[in-house]
């Protein structure tokens, strides 16, 4: 029994001997939190985004892809996201697909002719009663629709932990970095994403099938409202006129603040440790959204075919 006591106060003594030497080892919160999210991997590398205007299957698509890369909308998303540190490359290409879409595909982000087609198709021909002008709404849902697949793909290739639906975390993901990329042009910016919902504003009844809800992502005027109150929520001033006409219901204004909050810290504890902070800050000292002066593509730009 003596000797039984002995062992046992020896292993005691060494479990607290090893316990003391973690202590004196033991890291800093941000320490911890960096080594939990890989930010000491090695091969996490920015200036990692390349692009590709592909070329189109049909001829009469030519024109459009021609007019891309005289526009180069690619290259600002590359410089745009050229701060997040990733484990590989990730390319963002625009193609002819046949359809109207974008996606992320490991390792590869799509964004078809023809959806951004219709983006130019949807903007609206002189300044719109919002005061929302043509190049706003182009570059604004443009953008939103890069930082949205983006967002899928930092969630994706960094294994951020997601407790929400992967389409509303990559709206999130897209809002936040409008709104922070474009601090001296967030409003055109934003207003210029939410264009994309005008038609629902304008038609305020809606009436769905029972399997729209069933959709991954979210309502169309869900996803109008969501944006619209993280941007009120990050800068009540700049968007108060926001809830004021109406576009985001009072009811929920109250709680925007708290809103951006919880987005805004989840970026900062799971994305920010994966960002190039000098790059970030000549992302953020820049203007992303072209004079008002410089007119927009119009649709005699590209063939009337691509669909």
């Amino acid at each position: 029994m003596k000797r039984i006591a002995i062992s046992s106060f020896v292993v005691v003594a060494a479990v607290t001997a090893s316990l003391a030497g973690l202590q004196i080892r033991a890291q800093t919160t941000d320490q911890a939190w960096s080594t939990f999210l890989g930010g000491d991997q090695a091969d996490l590398q920015p200036n990692r985004i390349k692009i590709e205007y592909a070329e189109p299957e049909h001829p009469q698509v030519e024109p459009f892809r021609d007019m891309l890369i005289q526009r180069r909308p690619l290259e600002k998303v590359q410089e745009i996201f050229s701060p997040l540190r990733l484990p590989m490359d990730l390319t963002v290409r625009t193609k002819e697909c046949g359809i109207s879409n974008a996606w992320y595909r490991r390792p590869d982000i799509t964004i078809c002719y023809e959806y951004l087609r219709d983006i130019v198709e949807m903007a609206p021909k002189d300044m719109s009663p919002e005061g929302i002008s043509p190049m706003d709404a182009i570059v604004g849902q443009f953008l939103f629709t890069a930082a949205h697949e983006t967002g899928h793909a930092v969630f994706d290739l960094l294994d951020i932990p997601l407790f929400g639906r992967p389409e509303d975390d990559a709206d999130q993901f897209a809002a936040h970095v409008l709104i922070k990329i474009g601090q001296q042009d967030a409003r055109r910016l934003i207003e210029g994403a939410a264009y994309m919902y005008n038609e629902y504003i304008k038609n305020p009844t809606v009436t769905v099938r029972v399997t729209a809800f069933a959709d991954v992502h979210g309502a169309p005027v869900q996803r109008l409202y969501n944006l619209l109150c993280l941007a009120y929520g990050e800068n009540p001033d700049a968007f108060s006129d926001v809830v004021d006409k109406g576009y985001l219901p009072r009811s929920r204004a109250p709680a925007c603040k708290q809103e951006w909050g919880e987005v805004d810290f989840a970026f900062q504890k799971l994305i920010y440790p994966y960002i190039d902070r000098k790059l970030l800050n000549d992302v953020l000292s820049k203007s992303w959204v072209p004079d008002r002066n410089i007119p927009p593509p119009r649709m005699t730009d590209v063939p009337q075919s691509v669909r």
